[in-house]
């Protein structure tokens, strides 16, 4: 069992202690992150005289041939090591000799670890943020071919309004358009670099921690030390806006459940992100979007598990903080895994245009079209809600639309009404006279497109 810490020890580590507290199985990942750090570190120390050129140049090759071993399948990260770190700390000495035990000096395990997974989550924010980017260039491909398509918009699950495709799509891509903007004011946040902060109160060595920042490609070094080793604000910050991704993604995938449904029928799933029953041959199952439905839980209790770890730590570092590694680490391969697919089925996914415009047409959709028309009669709209409340009655009864009645049945209910009613209310009128910023008119909606695409272009 290899450990940093047995200078003060006389007896080993009971065995299944050990095992409790190694965290090798998963901070592994972070093997890329520790080397990248370590190398960083030690050209500082060699830039401030506290080890040789040398030396530094042994540490850096050495550490450059570990990660290419590990890589190559060379070298086996064992599980003999308590964690990644040690891991390489181990190795190296054992391949450079004393040189390899000058790495550590300045540096406790606090910081750097502190340092690894905010290297780690900083690449995979960036990570994400490429998956949103092109899961709305997907989305908008959907909305420029699709201003004419004519659906019913829902509320409560219930037809209300006409509007497009393109509209609906459009929502969504303003979901996941500030999914990206969050993911960038986090990635501004945590951008800064905690090594040299040692276990919590700095250390005695003349480091120049702006230096290690620097050459680590973040803003600057973080401002306290115990609060450096301690925090985990970007972690959960970050598993927030995942858990937020993961909910626009379900609500997204509800829709397309619900749509592809024999009932709606207004899309159609590519059979490459369909299953079937093992049973009933004539089902093909919408389970791509199923599954990302349901793991948005998973990645909500990620979430709540780092923040009831973290809601009664004293300062500064405390053991409990490892349990941050696999609540995120799950969370942040979820999501990716998630946007990757669902991506994948809306750009294979086919609508079934008529049926769109079918169902707005059958749903009193038009309706507060036709309560708008009277208004322009001069009607009060309250007492034209009221009459066309007692149209959607009349229709009800007599299985028609309020655009199937004849003018002598909508007179004989309100004499407002003339020939032109029928125009006021097609379903072309109702979606195209909707012109404020926002609606769903074409020419709204080609202002959107116009912005969206420069937004895109822009990041």
């Amino acid at each position: 069992m290899a450990q940093l810490w047995g200078g003060r020890f006389t007896k080993d580590t009971d065995k299944k202690v050990y095992d409790f507290n190694a965290s090798i199985g998963f901070d592994k990942r972070l093997l890329n992150e520790d080397i990248e750090g370590s190398k960083a570190h030690v050209a500082m120390l060699s830039k401030c005289g506290i080890i040789t050129q040398d030396e530094c140049r042994s540490i850096t090759e050495g550490l450059d041939r570990i990660l290419e071993d590990v890589s190559s399948g060379k070298l086996e990260i064992s599980d003999k090591y308590e964690d990644v770190h040690s891991f390489v700390e181990a190795v190296l000495t054992e391949r450079i000799g004393d040189a390899g035990k000058k790495m550590h000096t300045g540096r406790s395990r606090n910081d750097q670890v502190a340092l690894d997974m905010r290297l780690y989550t900083r690449k995979n924010v960036l990570a994400v943020k490429d998956q949103i980017k092109e899961l709305l260039c997907t989305l908008l491909d959907v909305i420029e071919k699709n201003t004419d398509t004519v659906m019913p918009g829902f509320t409560h699950l219930q037809k209300a309004q006409p509007l497009t495709l393109a509209h609906h799509f459009a929502a969504y891509f303003d979901m996941f358009r500030r999914d990206h903007s969050r993911l960038c004011d986090i990635y501004e946040r945590m951008n800064y670099c905690p090594l040299g902060a040692g276990a919590l109160a700095g250390t005695t060595y003349p480091l120049d921690r702006e230096m290690t920042a620097s050459l680590l490609g973040f803003k600057g070094a973080t401002n306290n030390s115990m609060d450096s080793v301690s925090d985990r604000d970007y972690l959960i910050e970050y598993l927030s806006a995942l858990s937020i991704i993961m909910m626009h993604l379900s609500r997204f995938c509800e829709e397309i459940i619900i749509w592809n449904s024999n009932e709606y029928r207004f899309v159609n799933i590519d059979d490459s992100y369909s299953t079937g029953s093992s049973i009933m041959p004539q089902k093909k199952n919408p389970d791509i979007a199923e599954l990302t439905r349901g793991k948005c839980g998973r990645v909500y209790g990620d979430l709540f598990a780092l923040l009831t770890t973290m809601k009664g730590l004293p300062l500064a570092y405390n053991k409990d903080m490892q349990e941050d590694k696999e609540a995120a680490f799950d969370a942040m391969d979820t999501v990716s895994a998630c946007l990757d697919l669902f991506t994948g089925m809306i750009a294979t996914i086919e609508f079934n245009k008529d049926i769109m415009r079918s169902s707005a047409a059958m749903g009193f959709t038009n309706a507060t079209d036709a309560a708008d028309y009277l208004v322009g009669k001069g009607v009060p709209f309250r007492d034209a809600h009221g009459i066309i409340g007692r149209i959607v009655i009349y229709c009800d009864k007599n299985s028609k639309s309020i655009e199937q009645c004849s003018l002598d049945e909508l007179k004989a209910i309100c004499d407002k009404f003339d020939e032109d009613i029928y125009e006021a209310i097609s379903l072309k009128t109702c979606v195209d006279k909707r012109l404020t910023k926002g609606g769903p008119a074409k020419e709204a909606m080609e202002e959107f497109i116009r912005e969206a695409r420069t937004f895109l272009n822009g990041i």
